[in-house]
């Protein structure tokens, strides 16, 4: 495919950071039955800004089909509900009874084990009535979840890829990779599985493993799944029976530094659509872009590209290329056949960290 190209691309709202809020990131949209837009964020609250320190989820809303937001915030959960002090990661998907469902990882005091729950709510998140642990309660582990990750396939079943962080054991050279995990439901969320075994990176000098995955289905039913790494590139398997078994994972295409890869399929024209930092972490790029600002982390460019069977992708057109910013962990809200809202943080030395802003765009095309 030639490249894809955008013919309009606007920002249509800035979550910035300020005094006590050092950080909004990581946020997903859902359009409501009054046909208002929520698009739901981690808000963190306090003086710090690192992935552990007290974080709420909030939310703001579009009146107008995105094309802005009404910037006052509204806090949906509080990590106080669990007795914690962060929840952040958020995933959003309308259920077969009607319900909202509110997905978000729970980081618990001991800083050991995580939980990922579903809250249903039957007024539109006005209020939630029920909150499920998407994996088991009685095998506490610690999970990594991104936001905008949860999948519905054609059958029907929810599925919800995760990064196990095992603290113990390292491996061979000293090291704690992530495992790739997936849990799933076959009755609307209301109950959870997982399935047996992990995935493991085939690469034993890989200090991530398989981080942050995501997974798609394609249009002949198999699942593909993707996961960042610290290899120059994400990292792919395949599933031809709904996610039982998955193929040993391997390079993909999508070359790429420690950040995470977004795609998702328009349910309008059924083509796909690539997110991601296409220049790795290379041995020579300049150090300046990742590690003597602390803020980009080599998350710059941003870019997009379009496939119609989610594995052979166009060349890809640029969103983002503030070499000073990081641009990452983007979230898919498609509002037609040629048109979506796009949000993804974008922290420069103005904030102090590529994870601390976040901004919605709408591209047509």
């Amino acid at each position: 495919m030639a490249e894809f190209k955008h013919k309009k691309s606007e920002i249509v709202a800035v979550l910035n950071p300020s005094e006590n809020n050092p950080r909004n990131s990581e946020g997903d949209f859902i359009e409501l039955k009054d046909g208002r837009i929520l698009f739901a964020y981690s808000r963190y609250t306090g003086s710090r800004s690192e992935d552990d320190r007290p974080c709420d989820i909030a939310c703001i809303y579009s009146h107008d089909g995105g094309k802005s937001f009404d910037m006052a915030p509204r806090i949906l959960k509080k990590a106080s509900e669990h007795n914690v002090e962060n929840i952040m990661s958020v995933s959003l998907l309308r259920l077969q009874n009607g319900d909202l469902g509110l997905f978000y990882l729970i980081k618990h005091k001991d800083a050991l084990t995580s939980d990922y729950v579903l809250c249903r709510s039957a007024d539109e998140g006005e209020t939630f009535y029920s909150a499920v642990s998407c994996f088991s309660p009685h095998n506490p582990e610690y999970y990594v979840v991104n936001n905008n990750r949860v999948l519905r396939t054609k059958s029907g079943r929810l599925i919800v890829p995760a990064a196990l962080h095992r603290r113990h054991p390292k491996n061979i050279y000293g090291i704690d990779p992530a495992l790739a995990v997936f849990s799933y439901s076959d009755d609307d969320g209301f109950t959870w599985k997982s399935f047996s075994g992990t995935l493991a990176c085939p690469v034993y000098r890989s200090e991530t493993g398989l981080q942050e995955p995501g997974v798609i289905e394609l249009n002949n039913g198999v699942l593909y799944a993707y996961f960042r790494t610290d290899l120059m590139c994400q990292y792919e398997s395949f599933s031809l029976d709904g996610g039982k078994s998955w193929t040993l994972p391997q390079p993909s295409a999508f070359t790429s530094p420690v950040s995470p890869l977004k795609i998702a399929q328009n349910p309008y024209t059924g083509l796909y659509y690539a997110v991601w930092n296409p220049i790795p972490n290379y041995q020579g790029r300049d150090k300046n872009l990742h590690e003597n600002t602390s803020l980009s982390w080599g998350r710059t460019p941003l870019v997009i590209a379009e496939s119609e069977d989610g594995i052979n992708f166009s060349d890809y057109c640029i969103i983002e290329d503030d070499p000073e910013a990081g641009f990452c962990y983007p979230a898919i809200y498609f509002t037609g056949e040629n048109s979506m809202l796009l949000s993804y943080c974008s922290g420069d030395k103005t904030c102090h960290s590529c994870l601390c802003r976040t901004t919605i765009r709408k591209l047509e095309w």
